[in-house]
């Protein structure tokens, strides 16, 4: 039995709609689809037990789409920098691939609950969060890229999670959040993948950082109230990796979510006001796209910066596009849509891309 529900809507595939072009510049994107089938078999009188679901982690590139793994329960596929490796979550246990779907590896094994495995850009060690039990707190372990022994590097009372590697390798940023009063509170902290050097970089009461990423020497964040509701609001503010000299970049009258930050800590990707925006370090901020009201949205750049892979839910909807960021123009990959049908398919959030990296 799987450790996580399969959530099931009806998917209309218009799979590979993307022009060859979009691509060009990007690998594969990468995620999860798992189908079920509700309709009732017979054999004469006799009612056979249901389908099995079908699925696992999926790749879409230059109109191709390819199956990777064939376990419906492989979820939260995440990319190495340099694009050969992908880590993944199979019934709460982390697992590694390459590209292509050959070299399976279990790296971690147990009753606990594994979850958002991260690999290191040097492609050495997976981080990821772990609980004792669903709907408990989650600390932050990492393993090697070749299994064994999983090493604790952060672990409190609270909740670790929303954990980011700086680009070389040397930091982790993650959230820390701890019971105040009848509430909690989101905090950033830094701490090193050896699990040395623990560090809390936010001390804002009644104000919540969550969502950082970390750059070279700045970490942008999430700063407002992480809660569901009407009550909820966010501004997107930078500081140093020593949480000094905090500054807003994201200001309005709307509230700002990070989404993802280019690899060349250039240019933020956000959600405000329905839409998905794109802003350069110093620039102006632009529009990139429309989005529903309400929506779960999980996006992405190419390892180039030149286009975004977005993955969309809203009202029993689900989209995975492409947006050309010069452009804003769209493409879909797969449109996925509610229709009451008796074959349900449900893919995503947690989309990756494959790096590319740059030729000399």
């Amino acid at each position: 039995m799987f450790k996580k529900s399969l959530i099931t809507v009806f998917v209309a595939l218009l799979a590979l709609a993307i022009p060859a072009s979009a691509f060009a510049a990007g690998g594969a994107i990468v995620f999860s689809k798992v189908t079920e089938d509700h309709r009732e078999y017979k054999e004469g009188d006799k009612v056979l037990p249901p389908k099995a679901p079908e699925g696992g982690l999926f790749a879409v590139k230059d109109r191709h789409l390819n199956q990777l793994t064939e376990n419906p329960a492989d979820t939260e596929p995440s990319f190495s920098a340099d694009g050969r490796t992908i880590a993944f979550v199979r019934e709460g246990d982390v697992f590694a691939i390459r590209a292509d779907g050959s070299g399976e590896k279990r790296l971690t094994s147990g009753t606990e609950l594994d979850s958002r495995p991260l690999i290191s850009p040097n492609a050495r060690i997976v981080l990821f969060e772990r609980r004792t039990a669903a709907g408990g707190p989650r600390d932050l372990y990492t393993v090697s890229v070749n299994g064994g022994s999983p090493h604790k590097i952060a672990a409190s009372a609270g909740d670790e999670h929303e954990a980011s590697f700086s680009p070389d390798g040397k930091t982790i940023a993650f959230v820390r959040t701890s019971a105040v009063g009848t509430g909690t509170n989101d905090d950033i902290y830094t701490v090193r993948p050896s699990g040395a050097k623990l560090r809390r970089l936010t001390k804002s009461a009644g104000i919540d950082e969550y969502a950082p990423n970390v750059l070279n020497a700045t970490i942008v964040f999430s700063r407002g109230k992480n809660v569901e509701g009407p009550s909820a609001y966010a501004d997107i503010y930078k500081m140093a990796l020593d949480g000094k000299n905090a500054k807003k970049l994201i200001a309005g009258a709307g509230s700002a979510y990070v989404e993802d930050v280019t690899a060349n800590g250039r240019t933020i990707l956000f959600r405000r006001d329905q839409g998905l925006w794109v802003k350069q370090l110093g620039g102006k901020g632009r529009k990139l796209s429309d989005l529903p009201d309400n929506a779960e949205v999980n996006s992405v750049f190419s390892s180039d910066g030149k286009q975004v892979a977005t993955f969309t839910e809203a009202d029993e909807e689900q989209s995975l596009s492409v947006i050309d960021v010069d452009t804003g123009r769209r493409s879909y990959a797969e449109v996925v849509g509610y229709s009451g049908g008796e074959v349900t398919t449900k893919i995503g959030p947690i989309v990756t891309w494959q790096p590319v990296p740059h030729r000399r």
